[in-house]
């Protein structure tokens, strides 16, 4: 009987042995997924909303800024049946230079949504449309565009920021059937007082075509400015300054 004693404590002895050895083998296996789970939470917090959650976000995406419309700009395109010539993108425009890399129109939601009913209503009482000069105008572009020309008399300096900057302003004419501008005894960015609302030495037919425009964009929501037959802001709700420029891929 005493024979067996030094045996089983000896089993006993050899199975506290593993058991402790087993437990301290675990715990850099622990360690090391708590740390895992750290830099994926900190990898998620600083992506760009775009990336969160969407089936192509991985670890070659890691602080890449996807250029996607933020949801408070709509686009305009063709497809809404308005007429898109945006100055800006070439050299057809009163700086002789091309300030915006490429031709795409965007406007806040309630902006945009008037002006696609504008055009409706054009559409059904007079077979016109509208077409569109120049949208959403990025602070980058403000700056070139004073760049371009310094001079508060025609262009809005940058630190106060054009109603183009916040989305809520749009240049625009109407065309006819056969895709022929409106007489509107000026052409587009004319700097002197016959483009002024005001301007009473247009003839009938001129002065009847500003008067279409300013009734329906006003209608709408739009309110012109004195100097210029073609700018229109949307007041009925303001937003800030905005830097967000968008792709021409």
């Amino acid at each position: 009987m005493n024979s067996t004693k030094p045996r089983n404590l000896g089993a006993i002895l050899l199975m506290i042995l593993i058991l402790v050895s087993c437990k301290e083998n675990s715990k850099p296996k622990l360690e090391i997924t708590n740390k895992q789970e750290n830099i994926k939470d900190e990898t998620i917090h600083n992506l760009p909303p775009s990336e969160i959650n969407t089936p192509d976000a991985s670890k070659k995406d890691v602080g890449k800024i996807k250029n996607d419309t933020p949801s408070d700009l709509n686009e305009i395109t063709e497809a809404d049946g308005i007429v898109l010539d945006i100055k800006y993108a070439g050299k057809d425009n009163f700086t002789k230079r091309k300030i915006y890399d490429c031709a795409r129109c965007f406007l806040r939601p309630e902006a945009t949504q008037a002006l696609i009913a504008i055009n409706n209503e054009l559409l059904d009482k007079h077979g016109y449309s509208l077409k569109v000069f120049d949208c959403f105008r990025p602070k980058s572009y403000q700056q070139r565009l004073w760049d371009a020309v310094p001079d508060p008399d025609y262009v809005t300096p940058p630190a106060k920021g054009s109603m183009h900057s916040r989305g809520l302003a749009v240049d625009l004419t109407i065309v006819d059937k056969n895709g022929q501008d409106l007489d509107m005894g000026t052409e587009y960015d004319y700097f002197g007082e016959e483009a002024h609302q005001d301007y009473q030495g247009h003839n009938t037919q001129v002065i009847q075509n500003r008067i279409l425009l300013k009734s329906v964009m006003e209608k709408h929501g739009f309110k012109p400015i004195r100097t210029e037959w073609w700018h229109y802001s949307f007041r009925s709700k303001i937003y800030p300054l905005d830097s967000w420029a968008w792709s021409c891929d």
